[in-house]
Order: C-alpha cells, then structure tokens, then sequence
C-alpha cells in the first residue's frame, strides 16, 4: 500500500497555495492554501495494470470471466467502501474483481466521506468468434499475426467491447462517452471497439491542462477513434499497425465557439488553420519534460484540414514518444 501510495503522490502531486498550474486531476489550491473542488477529480484513488486514477469514473476493457485485482488508496487511513457491485476483499485496500461471463457492462463503486469512484468493466466479445472478417455481422476485417517489433502493445487484441445503442451514452471517464470511440464505418448495433484505459487517462489530463490554459471550457471533440482493420484500409491508410487499430488512439480538436463541427480559432488570427491545431500540439507536446506526463507518453501529430474535415491533433498512448506532421 505504500507502494501505491507513491505511485498516488507521484502521478498526481497536491497543489500548492501560490502555484501557478495546476496539477493533473487534482484542484488548483485557493488563495487560503485549500484545494478547490473540481469535479470528476477525488481524494483518493484507484490503481491496477500500472496505472492510476483518482477520477470519479473510469473504465477498463477486459474478457468474459477475467479476473482483475485493484488497490484502493486513501490519504487518511480511512478505508474505501465498496457499495456497488461485487468484489472479493484481499485485506489492506485491495479487491479481486471478476468479470461476468457475457459481453456488456458491470459496475463497482467505492465510497469515502461523501465521494464515490465508480469503475466500469467492459466485457468484450471474444474475438475468437470472428466468421469471415465479421463479428455479429459487423466488419472487422483482420489483425496482423505479428505484432510491430515484438511490443505488447500491438499484439492482436483477444476480443472486442460490444456496444450497443443504450451503451452509448456510457460515462467511460467524467468527460469522455463510449460513443465518441466508435469507428465511424456504416452500420447498425452493437458496434464493437477497443478502448484503452490508459488513453482515457491521458485525455482527461490533457483536457485538465487545455482548460487551465484557457483553450476549452467543456471537453475536445473525438473526430475519431477506434478503427476497424477494414475501415482503416477503406479509408486510405496503408499501415496495418496504427494506434486507432488497438484503441489506443484519437483524433480531436475543440469545438466550443461556436460548435459549428471545426477546429476553434485557437490562435485568435480569425481564421480556423493548422496553427490552430499547432496551439493544442504544442500545449501537448510542452507536457513531456513533467514527470507527471510519464505514463501517458505517446504519439502526437497535427493535420491541416481537408475538405472532409477540419485541422485536428492526433494522439496515442503507445508508450514511447513519436512525432510527425510539425
């Protein structure tokens, strides 16, 4: 426990009176030295597959019947509760939680004070149940055996989240809907995606530190997100490895004033170009030398706009740093 209570202190250092940024998913402190309350951000945290999160709501992808093994770390001593769902005490702020044995979702949530944490498991299908490139008849086209240069991060996923009209609007972090990650290739539900838990985390901080800078008031807009194999070949691209494959990337821009389905004027010249896309990639890429940006390290790019599209920032958590198209 207070190994992860490092981990805690670490990602997400309290802020000082008299700090000039604001720390990730933590409130910038008031002039009396007390941290104001900012929603969607707790007191106390979550951690499991290396990662932490102190968010009100946050989700993880994972197998019909997978076993998942969480730790719950408070500041005061004070333990969680557990007052949703079912989990399997372990002693000391740690639960085994296991997964239900069919697609769809289940919800665990713990409470301290007057907070709660509420983490979503996404119960995939099986990709193993593939017929023909198709999955439930939704095209998914074919993964890549191998994966690109041995890393973990892209070998073939074992199933995929199915998703279903109602499961749409599901609060997947408290900025983020499960909606705004699906592919956008023809078709009625369930839809299927992946969904990386660590690239939620990296958006609600990113989000944190575009807020704070003052480039948006409420959330970016997901031009996309997952892709199918197929569809990322209809559309052009000849990479078989590209991070929206594996869930693990997006493309966004801010869309607030006026929310008219573009890029905003970032820079405030009047027009909307890719040095609007330039501001929000370079707010990105200054996080890199803070410490507290290290999990969430990964690709990043901006594209000027099309006649398709306006210009948008792409990023991923791939784990290691990539640049391109600055």
């Amino acid at each position: 426990m207070r190994a992860l209570a490092l981990a805690i202190a670490t990602l997400f250092p309290v802020a000082q009176s008299g700090a000039t940024t604001e720390a990730p998913h933590m409130p910038r402190a008031t002039a009396a030295g007390r941290p104001a309350a900012v929603p969607g951000r707790l007191d106390f945290g979550i951690a499991f597959d290396g990662v932490v999160s102190r968010l009100d709501t946050i989700s993880r992808s994972v197998m019909p019947g997978e076993s998942l093994n969480v730790a719950i770390e408070t500041t005061d001593g004070v333990p969680a509760t557990l007052v949703r769902g079912q989990a399997e005490p372990l002693g000391a702020g740690r639960w085994r939680v296991r997964a239900p044995a069919r697609p769809g979702t289940a919800s665990l949530v713990w409470r301290h004070g007057e907070q709660t944490m509420t983490l979503h498991l996404l119960v995939m299908r099986p990709l193993a149940e593939t017929v023909a490139g198709r999955l439930n008849g939704y095209r998914i086209g074919h993964y890549e055996h191998e994966p690109l240069h041995g890393l973990q991060v892209y070998e073939p996923p074992r199933g995929l989240v199915e998703v279903t009209r109602d499961m749409a609007d599901l609060r997947v972090s408290p900025n983020f809907r499960l909606g705004d990650f699906l592919c956008k290739q023809a078709g009625g539900f369930p839809k299927y995606l992946l969904l990386r838990t660590r690239l939620l985390l990296k958006l609600e901080y990113l989000l944190a530190r575009a807020r704070a800078a003052g480039l948006a008031r409420e959330s970016f807009t997901v031009m996309s997100g997952y892709r199918t194999p197929f569809y990322n070949r209809a559309i052009g691209n000849t990479t078989n490895y590209s991070r929206h494959l594996y869930g693990g990337a997006v493309d966004v821009y801010v869309d607030e004033s006026p929310r008219d389905g573009v890029m905003d004027d970032l820079n405030g010249d009047g027009r909307v170009d890719t040095r609007d896309a330039g501001v929000l990639y370079r707010l990105i890429d200054g996080q890199a030398g803070d410490p507290t940006y290290a999990p969430y390290v990964g690709g990043l790019a901006r594209y000027p706009a099309t006649r398709a599209h306006g210009p948008f920032v792409h990023l991923d958590a791939r784990g290691y740093l990539a640049r391109w198209g600055h």
